[in-house]
């Protein structure tokens, strides 16, 4: 089974001058953990929910201090402020993608590697698709379980 006979064509995209809040809209709207972003048809990068959060986390130095006198209260009403940046300011641009031609077990073992519950399908750097854990999964019940009756 290949990643192009089970990933999702109809992927929902996001530029690198998206503002944050347009993607963070979207995010929990359509209940997506992340996103690739897209510049003329070439896919050069993804950003994800823990990379928006991440803008909140604690820093090393708060690690380094014991994280005494840390202040979450404070730290998640920064959330507006990191609203204001676009997406190119948190981006992933070290994309990890599979190809449509790969075998669909040999992309959910890169996907566990990186441990990624979905990654973009690209051929060559052009979006074609997005493959979850999820359609794996699917894909192998239904071609392995589905229908000798549980």
């Amino acid at each position: 089974m290949l990643v192009k006979d089970i990933m999702s064509c109809g992927v929902r995209t996001v530029g690198p001058d998206t503002p944050l809040l347009e993607v963070s809209s979207m995010m929990c709207l359509y209940r997506l953990s992340g996103l690739p972003v897209v510049e003329n048809g070439k896919l050069i990068g993804f950003v994800a929910e823990k990379d928006v959060l991440s803008r909140l986390f604690p820093t090393l130095s708060d690690f380094r201090d014991g994280m005494l006198g840390v202040d979450y209260t404070a730290m998640e009403s920064q959330y507006k402020e990191v609203m204001h940046l676009k997406t190119a300011d948190i981006m992933a641009t070290r994309v990890v993608s599979v190809s449509p031609d790969m075998y669909a077990l040999q992309a959910a073992a890169m996907m566990a590697r990186h441990n990624f519950r979905r990654i973009p399908v690209a051929s060559g750097d052009t979006l074609v698709g997005m493959l979850s854990l999820g359609d794996v999964h699917k894909a192998l019940f239904h071609a392995n379980v589905s229908g000798i009756g549980l």
